[in-house]
């Protein structure tokens, strides 16, 4: 199953102009704002990103790490028929993505998704 990008979620409690400042000393540049959350990107290479949230709109929880794969309803399948602990289903967002979320075995919340 091809995977498009791999993005850290980073919890932010500080102002998010704050935190895009902070990684615009590094390069990043806003790609997108909804206000709870936002993606910077690097200038020079476009998939090397940062996500910042302050909570999540729909999920009842937050990921820290998010995997955009070619064929989400592939991967929530595989998903599924492993045994994996599926915290939050399959569905489409109203921002224009697929996603669900999923533990992996230290804990960590992992939202896979595709755009629409």
């Amino acid at each position: 199953m091809p995977v498009r990008r791999v993005v850290p979620d980073i919890r932010s409690e500080a102002m998010m102009e704050e935190s895009r400042d902070f990684y615009g000393l590094l390069g990043f540049e806003e790609v997108m704002n909804q206000g709870w959350v936002m993606t910077l990107a690097s200038s020079s290479d476009p998939t090397a990103q940062v996500t910042l949230t302050s909570h999540d709109r729909s999920a009842p929880v937050v990921p820290d790490i998010s995997i955009e794969v070619d064929d989400v309803d592939a991967a929530y399948a595989v998903m599924r028929e492993s045994g994996a602990d599926i915290v939050y289903p399959l569905r489409d967002e109203e921002w224009g993505v697929r996603r669900f979320f999923v533990l992996d075995p230290n804990g960590t919340v992992v939202n896979v998704l595709s755009h629409r």
